[in-house]
């Protein structure tokens, strides 16, 4: 299987638009997005019309998608679940490929969905039953996991998530796609998973992650 991950779109319609169509000539068979579609409400609409919008926008890329909530997304979680795109604290199977997660994530901000790290682990843990069985197995997160090259902010200090590194460790999917922070875009390994922080689509940044026989990522710079 080839999944196409884009993250953190932040209400950026526009460059949105531009990009998928690149994408759309690009070979892949499942779309997963690790949260972020929305951010403070543009003036003129709100959240709900913009996680539809995005969604509409992937729809047209004729895929299965995959996703969970980002820390911007509260109010579009039931969307997601309405449209049978959400793996938010539940797991779905496509072709012998498990995909399991949970979303949002902390930040000094406040925003709008936080939850805390006894939350991630009881929604991945309830997730992942789900999919146990599955040959192949992929962990999707908006929060990346702690002490990775994917968590560190440009300060230099790691904030991510301890709790989505530990069942990373303890569950061994062979791939965990995560977002969130920004300039913590590109790859890590976690013992024998491969963890993948695709970038901010809206810049121009997706990755390419072949689960299967061989298990690899390509990141992708559509600019």
């Amino acid at each position: 299987m080839k999944i196409l991950a884009i993250a953190d779109i932040h209400n950026d319609l526009e460059n949105l638009m531009g990009y998928l169509d690149k994408v759309s000539e690009m070979d892949f068979d499942v779309i997963v997005c690790p949260g972020d579609f929305t951010d403070v409400e543009p003036k003129g609409f709100t959240s709900e019309e913009i996680g539809r919008i995005v969604l509409e926008e992937l729809k047209s890329l004729g895929k299965p998608i995959v996703a969970v909530p980002g820390n911007w997304d509260r109010d579009i979680i039931n969307i997601l679940e309405e449209e049978g795109v959400s793996v938010h604290g539940k797991g779905k199977i496509i072709d012998n490929v498990g995909f399991y997660g949970f979303g949002g994530a902390k930040t000094p901000f406040n925003t709008k969905y936080e939850p805390s790290e006894e939350e991630i682990e009881a929604g991945l843990r309830k997730a992942f039953e789900e999919i146990k069985d599955a040959t192949f197995k992929v962990q999707v997160t908006h929060a990346p996991p702690f002490e990775t090259r994917l968590d560190m902010a440009f300060s230099g200090a790691h904030v991510g998530s301890k709790v989505v590194r530990a069942l990373i460790e303890e569950f061994k999917p062979a791939v965990a796609i995560c977002a969130h922070i920004h300039e913590g875009r590109g790859t890590d390994r976690i013992r024998d998973t491969l963890v993948v922080n695709p970038g901010r689509f809206p810049e121009g940044y997706c990755a390419l992650v072949e689960v299967g026989k061989r298990v690899n990522a390509e990141l992708v710079n559509l600019t």
